[in-house]
């Protein structure tokens, strides 16, 4: 059995905090816009069948918390491993759990960097164009508030999966089957 050197020991156990900290924020974050969605929604309920008349912010405000929910729930289910993987048995060849592990992580990689780089800058480098700027300049119909608060969950979510990716590189490797009968 090797021992990892003391710095990546360290670095190991900042990333493992880092996420865990995350991971709560994420779980405050979603259950708030749950909490809001749930409510949103009844509000609207009652007011259409009871008195006639819904509020025309609440459709609004239920489908902005579902956006905060849906992408802050996804970092909390790439942190507790329940996204769809690519291999879901642990290989028993260190060298293959190796390979599997870089390329999980390369998807991850490939997929979500572009998408964090085009939230800052649009085509040609130019920051105008990019997705958050756009979204500064727009106004929601009924809510009267910039569609920036709502797109800045995107590379929030990025951000917090990137955290869990690091730190699932450091994990402790998973036992093998023969060494948990033992």
């Amino acid at each position: 059995m090797t021992t990892r050197p003391v710095i990546l020991q360290s670095l190991g156990r900042m990333a493992q905090r880092l996420s865990a900290f995350v991971d709560r924020v994420a779980d405050v974050t979603a259950g708030v816009a749950i909490v809001v969605l749930v409510a949103a929604v009844m509000l609207q309920v009652v007011a259409r069948y009871v008195f006639q008349s819904p509020p025309p912010w609440t459709e609004e405000l239920a489908r902005y918390a579902m956006i905060w929910a849906g992408l802050i729930g996804a970092t909390m289910s790439f942190k507790r491993r329940f996204d769809p993987a690519l291999f879901s048995a642990v290989p028993r060849n260190p060298w293959l759990a190796i390979v599997a592990g870089l390329i999980q992580s390369l998807t991850v990689l490939i997929y979500l960097i572009p998408i964090l780089w085009f939230t800052f800058f649009g085509p040609n480098m130019n920051v105008n164009r990019g997705f958050l700027l756009r979204h500064s300049r727009i106004t929601s119909e009924t809510l009267d508030i910039t569609t920036f608060w709502v797109a800045i969950a995107v590379p929030i979510m990025i951000i917090f999966i990137l955290i869990h990716l690091v730190a699932r590189w450091f994990e402790p490797p998973a036992p093998e089957a023969h060494d948990i009968e033992a």
